[in-house]
């Protein structure tokens, strides 16, 4: 998740304007599309955040300083909304959101899980920097941190194209921490291309500890992510937010001066993806299919279109990316995620866009497009892989 919107705010004008189109096209989808519900979800990456307390304040507080979502706003927004059409959210993984310690991080989460607060989290990814000469340690710190068994992996956020640039490129804030070091490629670090040495060690590492590991990047970065996975098969991976292509259509809105009167100016009208970003993206997924221990999180579209709720067509964009994507890995290595934090614009798309579907419509969307696939497809796609790969039964 990043922190802070990148895109202009719409107008009051435009807002009401296209608030009133994605609600048109609502009522069409749920008029016309039949879909089979879940009668489970297990929630493969969400996110507690509370910057006004020590465990974010050297790092992610200085970026949002007032940032809190807490188990009581998740309860509410997810599993409560998810009852309403007859869901149950059955677990739920919590996953790492830039703590200045990955262990105080754990044992804050599962503070709320004691207290009754959490009771579906039943998996806790945490935060180690896999560079560092004391990450070893910091596993076993972290692993400490909860109940045997609930640690089951490690994020450390690596989507690098070059320095941080305010969230106009891909690159990601979270590597502020290690600006203008790619990771998996060694960018500015006098290495040939490949992994950085000490990032490689502390992967190596995590089979040693029985943990898997969250792998965000950039699309750019995935087919060396792959030749990494593929040394180290004892470390399961699993590429978070469908590999991160980036607004393939382009921003949401018109931009001022591109719409022919302020009436008229609503959704970026553009459908035709940006086939230079889709081509490294294939590339990369491909790369990563091909490496049998590697699965695939589906959540965060919006990232990849913003406002992809509004009009059929840029649904169907989202939808066919997403089936590709299965298609690819297949259902037995696939799991949904509502990467739910701060909100439903921030969960869908790092704030790109002020549309976004609830947690119910997102499942709902989901079921219709993954319609052709088998009861035994569908229950993997929605709890089956996310169970197996974080080791939850």
């Amino acid at each position: 998740c990043q922190t802070k919107p990148t895109t202009k705010t719409p107008t009051t004008r435009t807002r009401a304007n296209n608030k009133c189109q994605t609600k048109q096209w609502r009522k069409r989808s749920n008029r016309h599309e039949t879909m089979s519900l879940p009668k489970e979800f297990v929630d493969a990456h969400h996110h507690f955040i509370d910057t006004t307390c020590d465990v974010y304040k050297n790092f992610l507080a200085t970026i949002a300083p007032d940032l809190r979502y807490l188990p009581g706003s998740y309860a509410a927004e997810v599993v409560d909304d998810l009852a309403k059409i007859g869901v149950t959210v059955a677990a739920s993984v919590h996953v790492e959101a830039m703590p200045d310690d990955g262990a105080a991080e754990a044992a804050w989460v599962q503070a709320f899980v004691d207290d009754g607060a959490a009771p579906t989290v039943r998996a806790i990814v945490g935060s180690v920097d896999l560079a560092a000469a004391d990450a070893e340690a910091r596993m076993v710190a972290l692993k400490a941190a909860a109940p045997a068994g609930v640690v089951k992996g490690v994020r450390w956020m690596v989507d690098c194209v070059g320095r941080f640039d305010g969230g106009r490129t891909a690159t990601h804030v979270a590597t502020k921490r290690h600006d203008g070091v790619d990771y998996l490629r060694g960018s500015e670090g006098g290495y040939d291309g490949t992994a950085v040495p000490a990032f490689e060690a502390g992967y190596a590492a995590l089979g040693t500890h029985g943990l898997s590991f969250d792998l965000q990047c950039a699309p750019a970065q995935l087919v060396e992510a792959a030749k990494l996975a593929a040394r180290h098969p004892d470390v399961p991976l699993v590429i978070d937010h469908l590999g991160k292509p980036r607004i393939v259509l382009g921003p949401d809105m018109l931009e001022e001066g591109e719409a022919d009167s302020e009436e008229e100016k609503t959704i970026n009208p553009n459908l035709t993806p940006d086939a230079e970003e889709l081509e490294v993206w294939r590339a990369g997924m491909k790369a990563m299919a091909a490496v049998p221990h590697v699965c695939v999180k589906i959540g965060m579209l919006g990232y990849i279109v913003p406002g992809w709720v509004r009009t059929p067509e840029r649904e169907a964009v989202v939808r066919d990316l997403v089936l590709e994507t299965v298609r690819m890995f297949g259902p037995g290595r696939c799991m949904v995620e509502s990467n739910w934090w701060a909100s439903a614009a921030a969960s869908d798309s790092d704030f790109l866009s002020d549309a976004a579907p609830s947690a119910a419509e997102l499942i709902q969307k989901l079921s219709t497009w993954f319609a052709d696939f088998s009861d035994e497809e569908r229950e993997m796609l929605f709890s089956g892989t996310a169970k197996k790969f974080y080791r939850l039964e």
